[in-house]
């Protein structure tokens, strides 16, 4: 009998080295091909400079096309990484909360309340830009609210959070697509959230950016734990002291916040916060603690190389990465919900 279970705790010492260094991998390879990707990116486009020539451009001496490269494709460069980091790490939180494979801020609404609120703000007081995101997370706020009430009936079904949020997300992009066509499509910052296009983005915008957006990813950090206690069923977690209300309330503000954010300088980024968390489950487990990290660093491989491939594929014409995002995250979403026995009713 001992012998069994000395040979049990060995085989779970195995799986568990296994794990933490297929984890490791995951950090190592994803962060390698993150900085490829940004190398390869920076020399899309008709100024190419070798990585020497990069790095003295930047920090040695003044190169001409180094100059035109710095302020023309690292902004978009920049709100790409922090963007896709804040998008998927939003999505993670949602599906902590929600209790719900398959919530994404996009799928949800979040997205669609903060867009709209952003379109208003742009088209209407450009005076106060600077604060679009902060205006953005109020109309993420409401739309989690709206999804939320609407889709409580003695209780939450993942399938009706899923149900509702379709119907709150396709009303706020009619809203912002009315206010888009209203201003005759001349406005270009309207334009670029409701496209989600992110061409014209300069150092301004990433100014806007990065603050809420680091600040959401050190909050999202903090609450790992938590995220891991809300994986328990409440009963289980409220036996063991935690106010479970109170932290489903907390997290969904930072995830709201990350999404929000993103939302009012990139537009409404769908499939991202879906696709790359559940990659991130595969890759490193679901311990929130080593999952919310690699999604950062996942979240902003993945939008960066959307957008690479939008500059690439019609050129030189641009395709958004956000519609490159939908074009591949519609047929994983499908595939995600045929696979999920709970809602194959």
């Amino acid at each position: 009998m001992s012998e069994d279970r000395e040979e049990s705790g060995r085989q779970d010492q195995s799986r568990k080295k296994r794990k933490t260094a297929r984890a490791a991998a995951s950090f190592i390879v994803t962060g390698v091909l993150l900085v490829l990707l940004i190398v390869v990116s920076v020399n899309i486009g008709s100024l190419k400079v070798s990585p020497s020539e990069l790095f003295r451009g930047l920090f040695i001496k003044r190169i001409d096309d180094v100059a035109a490269i710095y302020d023309l494709r690292f902004p978009r460069i920049v709100i790409s990484l922090f963007a896709g980091a804040a998008v998927a790490v939003s999505g993670v939180l949602f599906q902590a909360v929600l209790k719900n494979p398959l919530a994404d801020p996009g799928i949800i609404g979040i997205s669609g309340g903060a867009g709209f609120v952003a379109v208003l703000i742009t088209a209407f007081l450009p005076v106060l830009y600077f604060f679009t995101p902060l205006f953005a997370f109020v109309g993420g706020v409401l739309a989690f609210f709206l999804v939320y009430s609407l889709s409580w009936k003695g209780g939450l079904s993942p399938l009706r959070i899923i149900l509702t949020g379709v119907a709150v997300s396709a009303m706020f992009t009619g809203l912002s697509d009315a206010l888009n066509a209203m201003s005759g499509g001349t406005s270009s910052g309207v334009a670029s959230i409701v496209e989600g296009n992110i061409t014209q983005k300069t150092w301004e915008d990433v100014q806007t950016l990065l603050p809420y957006v680091i600040t959401g990813l050190v909050l999202s950090l903090l609450f790992t734990k938590m995220c891991n206690l809300m994986s328990l069923e409440d009963k289980t977690a409220r036996s063991l002291g935690v106010n479970v209300n109170l932290i489903r309330i907390l997290v969904s503000l930072v995830a709201v916040l990350l999404a929000s954010i993103s939302t009012a300088v990139v537009g409404a980024v769908s499939f991202l916060g879906l696709i790359v968390p559940h990659i991130g489950r595969l890759l490193v487990g679901s311990d929130h603690r080593a999952l919310v990290p690699f999604s950062m660093l996942a979240g902003a491989f993945t939008f960066l190389l959307a957008d690479t491939i939008g500059r690439t594929v019609a050129a030189p014409y641009e395709v958004s990465a956000s519609i490159i995002m939908s074009v591949i995250g519609g047929p994983f979403f499908i595939i995600l919900l045929r696979r999920s026995k709970k809602y194959a009713a």
